[in-house]
């Protein structure tokens, strides 16, 4: 007799989000059911249990985008015509390879029909098929071209330079001027420069992040889930390998609770010889400086000068950017979920410059062997 299977709270998150992806490409949920492989009766009821909706509300929540998306689709045709003129009224198209060209040309960078795309520029639709000899090679880079849209739409916030490091780091075979182009031509966006932030600089030795393990910076982020209670998120960085070493998402953190959870990672990896903080109550109080006495120093930061905690400064910037301003949150656990998921994604697989293009966890195996 086969045993019942038994979800976890993070198993059941995870599968109600792959859920909300194949519901967003146009599946039915029976479909969405087989999938998951659970039954439709166990879906309606982690969504009623964790969804923060009713299968109805569901329901009509997706008619109601599908006909949104339909009127917007609708309103936005006529736009569409006259932003794909301007596109190509930089010349008169005469010969059907100029054409043909401009079509291709409208169907990457608007991302339109090849119907659209042949109704606009004058172009017969058996024309626009045909192709000579010459131009029905297979295209060399089509592989690497396919690879970066993937790379782009699991990474949306990160660019091109990020990109050739990945690709080098995969096998890929190619320079920078090469991605780049790429990734023009395929009509990626290139994130906006950012100002680099000012990192101060300790005023003792002893908070000098010279080795791993010798400074951690710790800080709290706030976020809220969608029924507006708040989430209070606390990370933990090891300033000279970069590595997240830990934190809580909760919806308070005390001082007793901090102070346990840095007991906790210290049992594999010892105390630190500083722990750079700022002013706030959970560190500027007689429990922590009691339990700090024994164990570790206190390096705090002047108020109003947050650029001297530069690198968690950095990390919870990242953090608001890639994560925390992209999701919605409708429970506690899915928090958990999805800001663990980001940080085991920022220690294993994302690549930092400062550490030459290698991600924390390798470069802190390197520093070990050392």
């Amino acid at each position: 007799m086969a045993t019942r299977k038994r979800h976890t709270p993070e198993q059941v998150v995870r599968k109600l989000s792959e859920a909300d992806r194949l519901l967003s490409e146009g599946k039915d949920v029976a479909d969405v059911c087989r999938h998951l492989q659970i039954t439709e009766a166990t879906y309606y009821r982690w969504r009623n249990q964790f969804g923060g909706l009713k299968a109805d509300d569901a329901k009509r929540l997706k008619d109601l985008e599908r006909e949104n998306s339909t009127l917007k689709r609708l309103l936005a045709e006529a736009e569409l015509e006259k932003a794909a003129l301007k596109e190509i009224a930089k010349g008169k198209l005469l010969d059907p390879e100029r054409r043909r060209a401009a079509v291709a040309h409208l169907m990457r960078v608007l991302t339109v029909s090849e119907r659209f795309a042949c109704r606009v520029t004058g172009q017969h639709r058996s024309t626009q098929r045909h192709h000579s000899a010459a131009t029905t090679s297979a295209d060399p880079d089509a592989a690497l071209c396919e690879w970066l849209r993937s790379w782009a739409k699991t990474h949306p916030r990160q660019g091109f330079r990020r990109a050739y490091h990945d690709a080098r780091g995969e096998g890929w075979i190619v320079n920078h001027k090469k991605i780049q182009r790429l990734w023009r031509d395929e009509g990626l966006r290139v994130p906006q420069r950012r100002r680099r932030k000012r990192l101060g600089t300790s005023t003792t030795t002893a908070t000098e992040a010279n080795a791993p393990n010798r400074v951690w910076a710790v800080d709290f982020q706030f976020d809220a889930t969608d029924d507006g209670r708040p989430v209070k998120i606390v990370s933990i960085v090891d300033e000279h390998t970069r590595e997240c070493l830990g934190g809580l998402v909760e919806r308070s953190i005390t001082a007793d609770r901090l102070i346990d959870e840095l007991d906790r990672i210290a049992v594999d990896r010892g105390y630190p010889a500083a722990l750079r903080c700022d002013n706030g109550p959970e560190f500027a109080c007689h429990v922590m400086a009691d339990w700090a006495a024994e164990r570790v120093g206190l390096a705090f930061v002047p108020p109003g000068q947050p650029w001297r905690n530069g690198y968690i400064e950095s990390f919870n910037g990242r953090l608001r950017d890639e994560c925390l301003n992209i999701n919605s949150f409708w429970s506690l656990t899915q928090a958990r979920v999805v800001i663990s998921d980001w940080k085991g994604e920022y220690n294993h697989r994302r690549r930092h410059s400062a550490l030459g293009y290698n991600t924390p966890a390798s470069y802190a195996a390197t520093c070990i062997h050392r």
